[in-house]
């Protein structure tokens, strides 16, 4: 009999301040990004199983970053793939450099005014670390060494609710991979 016991997983874990829910549920096949939402910008929520079929962006963003202008390269996916079905979701959060340290107006002034986003957005969130929104603890148990390391920093969530790409902060929305793995996922709808 193995002395390693789901009570000891569940302990190792726990010490490594992760939810064991989460990190158990990302070795398994039931859990998906279906199973996150977040509460939006404005107000209710971003479920992220209505988007069920359709692939979705999922970006960390921050309006004083020096990538802030990845903004417009995120509207121009979202009105020229948007209609096929993709979702490009902003998800706005301080943790890095506190280039984020406003509320939803000044969140809103710049993804809005100044980069005319017409993209979901939710509300800030944290993206690092034990206290991480729960669908980043269920991207960095599946790619531990591709969680955002700072702003911009891109997962491509395929028509399944899978993990289908990680592009890090420099890789433009609009870059040719990008671009490659969205169609790819779209296939012919």
């Amino acid at each position: 009999m193995s002395l390693f016991t789901r009570r000891n997983a569940l302990a190792l874990i726990g010490s490594l301040g992760l939810s064991p829910s989460l990190a158990l549920a990302a070795n398994t096949t039931n859990v998906n990004a279906w199973s996150f939402s977040f509460p939006a910008l404005q107000g209710g929520d971003i479920k992220l199983a209505d988007f069920k079929g359709k692939p979705i962006l999922v970006i960390n963003t921050a309006s004083q970053c020096g990538f802030s202008g990845q903004l417009a390269g995120m509207e121009q996916l979202y009105t020229r793939y948007g209609p096929r079905g993709l979702v490009v979701l902003a998800i706005p959060s301080n943790d890095f450099g506190g280039q984020e340290p406003g509320g939803a107006e000044e969140i809103m002034a710049t993804a809005q005014g100044e980069y005319h986003a017409t993209f979901p957005i939710a509300a800030k969130q944290v993206v690092k670390g034990t206290e991480a929104h729960p669908f980043y603890r269920w991207t960095a148990g599946l790619k531990p060494s591709d969680t955002p390391r700072w702003n911009f920093h891109k997962y491509l969530i395929g028509r399944d609710g899978n993990l289908a790409a990680v592009f890090p902060t420099a890789t433009e929305p609009t870059d040719s991979r990008v671009i490659s793995a969205i169609v790819r996922e779209l296939g012919d709808s």
